[in-house]
C-alpha cells in the first residue's frame, strides 16, 4: 500500500472567514443550488455536521460519478481548517481505500489562500493513480470553487 500526496493552492477575492462559512458550513446547501450538474444532493448519514459525521454526496448528470461517502475528520471555526475522507463510491475506483484531503482557508492581501493537500491512500503498489488523474480532479474542484465564489462577490451579504 502507497500513500500519495498533492498539495495546491487557490487564491480568493473572498476573506476566510466568509469563504469558510459558505464552502464548508452552508456547502451541503450552496453545492446542489449553484451547481446541479456536479452535485445533485448531499446528505447527512450518521452525525451532526462536525468531527465523525458520514456524509452522502449524489453527483449530477455533469459527473463522471454517481456517488461518495465522506467521513468528516476536522471542522474548525476558529483556524478555518477542513478535513474529510472519502472512504466509499465509484471516485475510489477498486485502486484506492480512501482519500484523505485537508483545506486551510488562510488570510492574504484582503482575501484567502486556500491550501489543500490530498493524500490517496492506495490499496495495493500496483496502481493507475497518476499525478495527470489527481489534477484533473482538483480542477473540478477548482471549478466548483470558483462558482462559490463568484456567488459570494455577487452576493455581498450573504455569509458575513
Amino acid at each position: 500500500m502507497a500513500v500519495l500526496s498533492y498539495e495546491s493552492e487557490f487564491t480568493s477575492t473572498i476573506p476566510p472567514a466568509r469563504l469558510f462559512k459558505a464552502f464548508v458550513l452552508d456547502a451541503d446547501n450552496l453545492f446542489p443550488k449553484l451547481a446541479p450538474n456536479a452535485v445533485k444532493s448531499v446528505e447527512i448519514i450518521e452525525g451532526d455536521g462536525g468531527s465523525g459525521t458520514i456524509k452522502k454526496i449524489t453527483f449530477g448528470e455533469g459527473s463522471h460519478f454517481n456517488y461518495s461517502k465522506q467521513k468528516i475528520e476536522v471542522v474548525d471555526k476558529d483556524n478555518f481548517v477542513y478535513a474529510y475522507s472519502l472512504i466509499e463510491g465509484d471516485a475510489l475506483t477498486d485502486k484506492l481505500e480512501k482519500i484523505s484531503y485537508e483545506n486551510k482557508f488562510v488570510a492574504a492581501d484582503g482575501g484567502s489562500i486556500i491550501k489543500s493537500v490530498s493524500k490517496y491512500h492506495t490499496k495495493t503498489d500496483d496502481h493507475d493513480i497518476t499525478e495527470d488523474k489527481i489534477k484533473a480532479g482538483k480542477e473540478k474542484a477548482a471549478h466548483l470553487f470558483k462558482v462559490v465564489e463568484k456567488y459570494l462577490q455577487e452576493n455581498p451579504d450573504v455569509h458575513n
